[in-house]
């Protein structure tokens, strides 16, 4: 049976170094700069690109193992109830859009970044959701037709709910990403969006105290 390979091996620092350099900098809405400076005035010396190729190179890694950790924990509970909504988030001066699905805990299951919020987003959306972590319960959503148009493709537009305050609990679960985005000065590329905001989700669950 092979080994799983040690991740840390050709870096100089320790691993509990880097474990706290990436959850500084993705869980508070800090800059590069800044964690170099609070690293600075705890002894720690180092630059913040290193910050930036620590943060590239180990989050996804952090966040994989949360989430998987999770995913087992929870497949067998049969009362989930998710909570699917869609938000606007800027890339170089066009609107794309954030589906984001939300247990009733508050924890973000699943982040999927598209630039249209038709049909084809929301099925998309939904069988990554569906395939990663079962069959809930019970799904809410908003007013969009997108949701209802998918899950009847899906055959689960009975396990839909949709009421003026039952999606808050996603509502208020785009908050803590909207605080990173406003201190990363918005992003460039669909794919550091779609990276940061799984990572940013997975370590946001990872401190959830509820």
């Amino acid at each position: 049976m092979s080994k799983t390979p040690n991740p840390f091996k050709y870096f100089h620092s320790s691993p509990e170094v880097i474990r706290l350099v990436v959850m500084m900098y993705v869980r508070f809405p800090l800059s590069l700069r800044n964690v170099e400076d609070l690293l600075f005035e705890r002894g720690i010396d180092l630059c913040h690109e290193t910050v930036r190729l620590w943060w590239n190179r180990f989050g996804p890694l952090f966040a994989a193992d949360i989430r998987r950790q999770r995913v087992q924990r929870m497949r067998g509970f049969r009362h989930w109830r998710w909570h699917l909504d869609e938000m606007y988030v800027r890339l170089n001066g066009e609107m794309v859009y954030l589906w984001r699905a939300v247990d009733h805990e508050g924890e973000v299951l699943e982040s999927y970044v598209t630039k249209k919020r038709d049909k084809s987003a929301a099925l998309r959306f939904m069988k990554k959701a569906l395939k990663r972590h079962g069959q809930a319960d019970k799904i809410v959503t908003d007013g969009l037709r997108s949701y209802p148009a998918a899950m009847k493709d899906l055959g689960n537009v009975e396990r839909r709910e949709m009421g003026r305050y039952l999606n808050n609990r996603a509502e208020n679960s785009h908050l803590p990403f909207r605080r990173r985005e406003r201190a990363m000065q918005r992003f460039r590329q669909m794919k550091s969006l779609q990276k940061f905001a799984a990572v940013h989700a997975s370590l946001t669950n990872h401190f959830n105290s509820e």
